[in-house]
């Protein structure tokens, strides 16, 4: 989600509610303790150099369980950091601390912000000698009609 989609959605002024993918709520009480602009400069394994961009809050909760943080809030939080910071429209990621820190992705269901699992992934696999997956058959299929492909399938599309 980038930057503009998340203020979009604020702006509705609908409950503002964070979850993990997995279900699991955030505290209705929680902080937004940073608002930050990341820069990522890096070279990945296979000699390309990188940049990458984003948006990065920080969520933080305490035992302040009476503490709500409310949309129009969290729009006037945006406001200064975008006076503070050179904010452009870069995605949005979430720092959220369970075993420890991590960072997640962000999107919009049902009526409430989902922190999406990221994953770490080779950039250079074509040059680092990471093997392509292959398609797995089942040897003793081969050669049935419903195995195989075969014209107007449909497997195809």
């Amino acid at each position: 989600m980038l930057l503009s989609e998340f203020k979009n959605i604020l702006k509705q002024s609908a409950p503002l509610n964070f979850s993990l993918e997995n279900g699991e709520a955030i505290p209705a009480h929680f902080h937004i303790t940073e608002a930050g602009l990341v820069h990522k400069h890096f070279i990945d394994c296979g000699g390309t150099v990188r940049k990458e961009s984003r948006i990065s809050f920080q969520i933080w909760y305490a035992n302040d369980t009476d503490h709500r943080l409310e949309a129009a809030k969290l729009l006037q939080i945006i406001d200064i950091a975008e006076k503070e910071l050179p904010l452009e429209d870069f995605p949005v990621e979430i720092e959220y601390q369970q075993n420890t820190i991590g960072r997640f992705k962000l999107s919009y269901q049902s009526n409430q912000f989902v922190l999406e699992n990221t994953f770490t992934d080779c950039l250079a696999s074509d040059k680092c000698g990471i093997p392509a997956d292959k398609l797995k058959v089942n040897l003793s299929t081969l050669g049935q009609e419903s195995a195989c492909c075969t014209p107007n399938s449909g497997c195809c599309n």
